[in-house]
């Protein structure tokens, strides 16, 4: 019988399974992925990367949420599985292009043993299409919006994956897992929602706490954490260098002088896990 391999990493506490196709012979359906992510019966994880999936002089990569469902991108996951394509030998350039559903981008290693990453993160995008939010104009910016029991300051931004910023004066994981499921099913996103609550400390860090369509709360967000810088910077709360704190860590978000987003954070291998072919049965 057929044995699965699998790759845990981590990235501030936000922990992905590596399925690689290349050694793995069973191919990964909807329901592996939920039973997989299951932290009791399962191995548990914040989700699953299926890759690397090798095409025309292109390196990709399948985001996959603990509910089976596919995400656009990932920060977190980006710097996990490059960190796991330098550790298997698939990469072994200072710098390279990884293709995710949202399209390229380049991720920069900073060591010698891929542990800490600079990632090109592309634009954030504020037009209520294409993030899409509906039911608003064409940008929802620290507007008013009713959600479960009050009105609430929301900013929507698209980083690649759709997210809803809400500035608080208090954040906690408490409230994210009060207000979450209800951001993340709204009427107004209809492809659901990534909520980030939001509290900006100074000119040069924020606190989030983080509740991720799919996946629940979450200790940490890439996407999220650079979601949050865009809105800050955009009702300019802060300048160029951002650090964003989050309960798994702290990751760092730079804006170029064309608003391009560059950020920077760590990852950490956890191990190999075997799986005997029937627990899939």
């Amino acid at each position: 019988m057929s044995e699965i391999i699998l790759r845990k990493y981590h990235g501030l506490g936000n922990d992905y399974l590596i399925y690689d196709p290349v050694i793995n012979r069973t191919k990964l359906q909807e329901r592996f992925v939920r039973l997989l992510c299951r932290r009791n019966i399962g191995v548990g994880a914040d989700g699953v990367l299926y890759g690397p999936l090798l095409e025309e002089n292109e390196i990709k990569v399948r985001i996959f949420n603990p509910d089976g469902s596919e995400a656009e991108k990932s920060g977190n996951g980006i710097r996990i599985f490059s960190k796991y394509l330098k550790d298997a030998g698939y990469v072994k350039e200072d710098s390279y292009e990884l293709t995710t559903k949202a399209g390229k981008t380049r991720v920069a290693f900073l060591d010698a043993a891929g542990e800490r990453m600079r990632v090109d993160m592309g634009y954030a995008e504020f037009h209520a299409g294409k993030i899409p939010v509906v039911g608003f104009g064409e940008e929802i910016m620290n507007e008013a919006v009713f959600f479960c029991d009050n009105f609430y300051n929301a900013t929507c931004v698209s980083m690649g994956n759709p997210n809803c910023v809400i500035m608080l004066e208090d954040v906690s994981p408490k409230k994210a897992m009060q207000l979450g499921p209800y951001v993340e099913n709204s009427k107004y996103f209809p492809n659901r929602v990534n909520m980030q609550l939001c509290h900006v400390s100074d000119r040069n860090n924020i606190q989030i706490e983080i509740y991720e369509r799919g996946a629940g709360y979450t200790h940490a967000s890439g996407t999220g954490a650079c979601a949050a810088a865009a809105a800050s910077h955009r009702l300019g709360l802060v300048d160029d260098k951002v650090t964003v704190h989050m309960k798994g860590g702290d990751l760092f978000i730079e804006f170029a002088e064309d608003d391009r987003i560059f950020m920077t954070g760590p990852v950490v291998y956890i191990g190999k896990i075997i799986l005997e072919e029937q627990f899939f049965a």
